[in-house]
């Protein structure tokens, strides 16, 4: 007997309707097509909305490996009274990567729900009375999205809830707070698999990208920056964008809900945490100059101490069978040295069997972390990285330590036509690192990459290194 098909958005979580695949457009230019290329997997090491715009560029044959350290904006409040690894920049990653949709599709909707933040401008209780409204389900936020999906995101929105009255005397701030980030930190916790929660945000929301955490755990991973005149710098936001504001008071514990201490897995939460951090992206252009450059960042554990976190065993097999890796725009320090600065990952870039090009997409402008760079000083502090040692045991001939050539682990650079960063061609050229430039897109004031172009200059690059 054959029944009836009935298109019902109400059935399932997981029953949107799958996009077609965009096409990798190939390079195209009067003097030379590429009308039969295949199309290459990429790996992109990125973080934040640095990376966000040119998504597109890799289609959906591409793997997102994002830090889990940034302590800034409503991620720092969520760090501060639930504790965990940030998910800002996931969250950020996953929104932008949700298929589109048309305005009045329950995606869409869904897109509009976890893509909100509180306001940022207004009391405590104002925010608070907003997230009680959404949370209880009388939102104009949840207009359009059918019962079973709106009860299975207010389910983990209550549970996020539930937690933070277990801590209500932490006073938990709703301002600037992000709903997506709720969300995705109590499936976190609920779970206690970050990918887990990253698997449901991608089903409910349809999107088929593949975000791995560079680090996988259920603690806070802070990182630390050394400075050059040896001053010590301890979290993202102070390193990349501090904020001004009163200290918060000091919490000396340690352990989490289960009473297992957060040292077992070599993260933990640092006694003082910021409250509230009102970061706002707006404000990149203006930022206070370091008293020296940044020597090296590392990840540390609760009592400052530097350690050596293993990175996902799914981060590193990515590097095993992907065509290209590329070093996207965005916070050279704090969003790209994080996904490198870990064990295993400078032998697994430099010995992949499958990499054909090591791509870095250089800033069109610097910022508080690189003052003063030039294209070289980028990759320098890359390479540096990658041959610092983060080994268990020495490795190579008589136990001695290898030291990998640039090209092992940066092939190609690209720049944007009127970038501000200095870029020195023959002496880049030299290091064995062949320098593309290409047009940009003005936003804002400054030269942006477009996806568009990045798609053809990947194009070009595949087709001379794939043979």
């Amino acid at each position: 007997m054959n029944l009836p098909q009935i298109d019902s958005p109400g059935s399932s979580v997981f029953d949107l309707p799958i996009q077609p695949a965009p096409v990798f457009r190939p390079l195209a230019t009067p003097s030379r097509q590429y009308p039969s290329i295949s199309t290459p997997s990429f790996i992109v090491l990125s973080g934040g909305t640095g990376g966000n715009a040119i998504c597109s560029a890799f289609g959906l044959n591409a793997t997102y490996v994002l830090p889990v350290s940034d302590d800034g904006g409503s991620s720092s409040e969520i760090i501060r009274v639930l504790g965990g690894p940030s998910v800002g920049d996931i969250r950020s990653r996953l929104v932008r990567l949700i298929p589109p949709a048309p305005p009045s599709s329950p995606l869409s909707a869904i897109c509009k729900l976890l893509a909100y933040r509180l306001p940022a401008h207004c009391g405590q209780r104002e925010a608070r009375d907003e997230w009680r409204d959404i949370v209880e389900g009388r939102s104009f936020l949840w207009k359009g999205i059918s019962n079973d999906r709106k009860e299975t995101i207010r389910g983990f929105l209550v549970y996020f809830e539930s937690e933070l009255l277990k801590r209500a005397h932490k006073n938990f701030d709703f301002r600037n707070g992000s709903i997506g980030n709720y969300f995705l930190a109590a499936a976190q916790g609920f779970f206690r698999s970050l990918p887990a929660a990253i698997f449901l945000f991608s089903s409910i929301t349809n999107s088929q990208a593949n975000i791995l955490p560079v680090v996988v755990t259920n603690h806070t991973v802070t990182i630390a920056a050394e400075l050059e005149d040896g001053e010590r710098m301890v979290g993202q936001c102070e390193i990349s964008h501090p904020v001004k504001q009163s200290p918060a008071p000091v919490n000396i514990t340690v352990s989490d809900e289960r009473g297992e201490l957060s040292l077992l897995d070599g993260l933990g939460q640092l006694p003082a945490q910021h409250q509230n951090v009102m970061y706002e992206p707006e404000n990149d252009g203006a930022y206070d100059r370091l008293r020296s450059r940044i020597f090296r960042v590392y990840y540390i554990n609760s009592y400052g101490m530097e350690i050596h976190p293993s990175p996902n065993p799914d981060y590193i097999s990515n590097l095993a069978s992907r065509d290209i890796l590329v070093y996207s725009c965005g916070s050279l320090w704090t969003s790209i040295i994080p996904c490198l600065a870990l064990r295993g990952v400078a032998r697994a870039i430099a010995s992949s069997p499958s990499l054909r090009a090591k791509v870095l997409l250089l800033n069109s402008e610097n910022d508080r972390e690189t003052d003063g760079y030039d294209a070289a000083d980028y990759i320098r502090a890359i390479v540096r990285t990658l041959n610092s040692n983060y080994h268990i045991e020495p490795y190579g001939l008589g136990n001695a330590n290898t030291t990998y050539p640039v090209s092992a682990f940066v092939t190609d650079l690209v720049f944007l036509k009127g970038t501000t960063v200095s870029v020195d061609l023959p002496r880049i050229t030299s290091l064995g690192v062949r320098c593309t430039e290409v047009d940009g897109v003005a936003v804002g004031g400054r030269s942006q990459f477009a996806a568009d172009n990045i798609s053809d200059v990947l194009a070009k690059i595949w087709e001379e290194r794939k043979l």
